[in-house]
């Protein structure tokens, strides 16, 4: 990264703190409550063992404090007063040592590093504590424990990107890309399951304890399961597809990218399927800006669903009775996405911005984001389809099996399914994809 682009995100990023500050400060003065404790949080420890799991810092502290795995710190947030943040920094020659980058954003805090993970004491008045801190920590402290009302207030702050967190999510997904290209070349050089999640760490450059979410790498019929969580060691006999699901976090912020190839073993309708579902998330992208329901366009991915599935012969009806007798659903049973940020599947995703809850529609349970769009947010436009056999063999015994081809949709079975995802910045004037061709 050059001088002047480090700069410039310098620059991004201390606007962005200040104007943190004064939404904090906003909403602290009008609940009433004199500072908040934000916790980073901890690993936990795997039951009778020394070692811990894999963490993930608090995203309400990383929201301030860009340091994705730090452990055991606090950040004290007071209206017109310099955050203080007590960095557990313990001396120990078991681990190396907790150090601050030498950044400008570190001159924005007031910085004490201690021993040990107790919390800072508190001075008198009302306060808040937020994160993984247990209910005898907040009666110490005599604070609040993750008050709802602040709390949504809060993640309501995290919805809108300001222009610091668009470059770290770019970055990221620029990282990621190079890793999918790696892994894309991986596969078509014959590689197993894992030989292709190994070149997309290589590639890029992290290793699996930093990633926001364990990569799926499904290869042939393990494309069509959703969360696929193995690595095939021995590379298959058979090259019909691959489908991976692999992200990247930057200061924070998390890519998560999916793509799906046809193999040399792939036939010409699941090369069309790939296309088709491109061609449907294309059209979803160009349909987005502020004031569009999120809900609605998924129900225009089920259209558009029925229509590529009757184009390919895969059904005899029309794309309406398709979705009405919930044959796109069992093709594809998730939903069209999610917002994303300092989490992938980020906060508030299914309230108002006043705290409402908005949930999902009844026929799409599995939908993570049903506000209406609006410019600043950054969401992940992931349509899909599979042939995931639980779903779809009990519509052979309904009506709507006389309207889907059996003999078309087992051909399609050993290539599991297709899903293409990237990540959408909401504009004012529509909508910028961030993430690069792959």
């Amino acid at each position: 990264m050059s001088d002047i682009m480090k700069e410039t995100l310098e620059h991004k990023q201390l606007a962005h703190l200040e104007t943190l500050q004064t939404a904090y400060d906003r909403l602290l003065t009008a609940q009433g409550f004199d500072g908040v404790l934000l916790y980073s949080g901890h690993p936990q420890r795997h039951f009778a063992d020394d070692q811990h799991a894999s963490f993930a810092t608090y995203g309400h502290f990383m929201h301030w404090v860009p340091l994705q795995g730090l452990d055991h710190s606090w950040l004290l947030v007071r209206p017109g007063q310099t955050p203080s943040l007590q960095l557990h920094a313990p001396t120990d020659f078991w681990h190396l040592g907790t150090e601050l980058p030498e950044e400008a954003w570190v001159e924005a805090f007031a910085v004490e590093r201690v021993a040990t993970p107790t919390p800072p004491r508190l001075p008198a008045g009302r306060f808040a504590v937020l994160g993984d801190v247990d209910a005898e920590t907040a009666r110490t402290l005599g604070a609040e424990l993750n008050p709802p009302a602040l709390t949504q207030a809060l993640d309501e702050g995290r919805v809108r990107k300001s222009a610091y967190e668009i470059d770290c999510l770019c970055e990221a997904n620029r990282r990621a890309g190079l890793g999918h290209r790696a892994a894309r070349d991986a596969f078509f050089d014959g590689g197993a399951e894992l030989d292709i999640q190994l070149a997309y760490l290589g590639a890029s450059r992290q290793r699996e304890s930093d990633l926001p979410y364990q990569s799926i790498v499904g290869v042939n019929q393990h494309a069509a399961v959703l969360h696929y969580q193995h690595y095939e060691l021995a590379a298959a006999t058979d090259h019909h597809s691959l489908l991976i699901d692999a992200g990247h976090r930057h200061r924070g912020y998390s890519a998560d990218i999916t793509r799906t190839w046809a193999g040399g073993d792939a036939s010409d309708a699941f090369a069309g399927l790939i296309e088709g579902v491109t061609t449907i998330q294309q059209d979803l992208i160009r349909a987005m800006g502020p004031g569009v329901d999120y809900p609605t366009l998924h129900a225009q991915m089920h259209q558009g669903l029925g229509a590529l599935l009757g184009d390919l012969g895969m059904i005899k009806c029309s794309a309406t009775a398709a979705v009405e007798q919930g044959i796109t659903r069992a093709f594809c049973p998730h939903g069209l996405g999610h917002l994303l940020g300092l989490q992938v599947h980020d906060v508030a995703g299914r309230q108002a911005s006043d705290g409402t809850a908005l949930p999902p529609p009844a026929e799409h349970p599995a939908l993570r984001l049903t506000r209406t769009l609006e410019a600043g947010m950054v969401v992940t436009m992931e349509p899909g389809c599979y042939v995931i056999p639980m779903l779809l063999d009990p519509l052979r015994e309904t009506p709507a099996g006389s309207d889907i081809d059996w003999a078309a949709v087992e051909a399609l079975a050993p290539h599991g399914g297709v899903r293409i995802e990237d990540n959408v910045l909401v504009t004012d004037q529509g909508a910028e994809n961030l993430t690069p061709v792959i």
